[in-house]
């Protein structure tokens, strides 16, 4: 499979950059009655998907067992100058397959995770809840 970004392409490295570097991305979902629900989220981003943990009893939960599909957005000018909008497809992951304890999510929200009191452990015990984010488009 392809890769999902070209970095040889200007844009494309420099959506990559801004998905590895920053620390927050807005998931949007759809309730069952079609309204829609955002949620500002701390996420992973391989190269290839998201991985985000989520408290298992949200509405981005219920939402994403109802619709699979979502949109993520980013916007690091708070100017609405560089948007990043990315639609892909959520896969609400088993047990045991992914959790907060991961070294590269570890690293990334090393800070976070102190500013807010926790560890990764707490972290992977109250956000069990794993879902896997497959883009399948950036729309500008």
């Amino acid at each position: 499979m392809p890769a999902f970004l070209d970095l040889t392409k200007e844009r494309d490295a420099h959506i990559d950059h801004h998905l590895r570097k920053h620390p927050i991305v807005w998931l949007i979902s759809v309730r069952p009655d079609g309204r829609p629900h955002a949620a500002a989220v701390w996420f992973l981003w391989d190269g290839e998907s998201f991985l985000i943990f989520s408290m298992p009893k949200t509405q981005k939960i219920r939402n994403l067992q109802h619709n699979a599909h979502v949109i993520l957005a980013l916007d690091d000018t708070h100017k609405g100058d560089d948007p990043i909008t990315i639609e892909g497809t959520a896969t609400l992951l088993a047990p045991g397959t992914a959790d907060a304890t991961l070294p590269a999510y570890v690293e990334k929200y090393k800070n976070g995770l102190k500013e807010i009191g926790s560890t990764p452990e707490q972290m992977a015990r109250e956000y069990s809840q794993a879902i896997r984010i497959t883009p399948t488009r950036v729309t500008r």
